[in-house]
């Protein structure tokens, strides 16, 4: 059968093709890697604090209040006050706490803004404590948290379906693009259409390929993260494939109408990057979005990777069901019915 045929060529093509390889597979693997092995346990940073002297509220805390306050403190007693201050000034301390009779004083830098924040939040609390605790006056409020999420939930399940999608992006996107092009230009588009092939198997078989890839890089990205990195899924993970599906679609169609633009492969190597690395950083590839301006989250929802990642997200860590896929599986399957269709009128056989 010729779509069998022209199936097996692509694709072995495809594994003889150590660049698109690398670009395909390897590169996105890579971030998997370095992210899973630096960010896999960490939460937020600690807060370095030199204390200078005694400070009764902090050594009269009770002892389960230092505990929590330590998670997210580094105090570490000093007697060189202005020394210790100058380094807040250096950038290698966030703040300097010193008992000035009744009052507790805390030198911090407003460099760091962030850091800063979390410095007057976290010692407003202590002198609000040590205030009530002097007064004798029991709280009207107590505070109770509870996580969300499973105790064991680790930051690689928050890398890995981000990473999985932009590496779906940029193999569907590119090998279309690239493909398409250098097919133009050495003639082999015009002998497929003399050739008594059909152009639906022709296209078939070019979407049979990306999907195949897909589901192999899928494969490749959870059993690493699951067998290196502690990757926990869901119970609804397998919908994933069916967003992976979908979003290779999506970005085979993007792939197609920039290779039917380009005249040739560095253009449209280039024009691959110039549309999927910024989304990449605009759909929460690479960082969560969360504190992103609202401008800048509306322009994230009118891409398609932010919309793979998201339902990804849902149904991988958040244990979402068949209720979190329907959306961006319609706008997926949208921008690959528009972006086909415009392909298809800028497509051209020969150079």
């Amino acid at each position: 059968m010729p779509l069998r045929s022209l199936s097996r060529a692509m694709f072995l093509g495809f594994l003889r093709d150590r660049m698109t390889l690398f670009w395909a597979v390897l590169f996105p693997l890579m971030f998997l890697v370095l992210f899973g092995g630096l960010l896999t346990d960490q939460g937020a940073s600690k807060i370095d604090i030199a204390q200078v002297g005694d400070v009764a509220a902090l050594d009269r805390m009770p002892a389960p209040a230092r505990e929590a306050l330590e998670q997210s403190l580094e105090i570490e007693k000093v007697t060189d006050e202005a020394g210790a201050i100058q380094q807040v000034r250096d950038g290698d301390l966030a703040a300097v706490v010193v008992e000035d009779g009744d009052r507790l004083v805390v030198h911090y830098s407003q460099a760091d803004q962030v850091t800063a924040a979390r410095v007057f939040a976290t010692f407003q609390g202590i002198v609000d404590s040590a205030n009530l605790a002097v007064t004798g006056t029991e709280p009207t409020y107590s505070l109770a948290s509870q996580r969300v999420e499973d105790e064991s939930l680790k930051t690689i399940q928050y890398v890995t379906p981000g990473l999985l999608g932009w590496a779906i992006a940029m193999s569907a996107t590119f090998g279309a693009a690239v493909n398409l092009v250098n097919w133009r230009r050495t003639g082999l588009l015009r002998r497929l259409r003399l050739a008594p092939v059909p152009t639906s198997s022709v296209v078939l078989a070019r979407v049979g390929v990306s999907l195949s890839v897909a589901l192999g890089q899928t494969a490749i990205f959870i059993g690493l993260a699951v067998g290196a990195f502690g990757l926990q899924l869901t119970g609804a993970w397998p919908l994933a494939i069916v967003l992976v599906l979908t979003g290779t679609l999506a970005f085979l169609s993007i792939g197609l109408l920039a290779g039917s633009i380009c005249r040739t492969e560095e253009g449209a190597v280039g024009l691959a990057n110039f549309i999927v690395l910024p989304m990449a950083f605009l759909s929460g590839s690479f960082f969560p979005l969360d504190g992103a301006p609202g401008w800048l989250q509306g322009i994230s929802r009118l891409l398609p990777l932010r919309h793979l990642n998201d339902g990804m997200m849902d149904v991988m860590v958040r244990g979402q069901g068949l209720e979190a896929v329907w959306q961006p599986m319609a706008i997926l399957l949208g921008f690959a019915a528009v972006c086909s269709l415009v392909a298809a009128r800028l497509f051209r056989w020969d150079a």
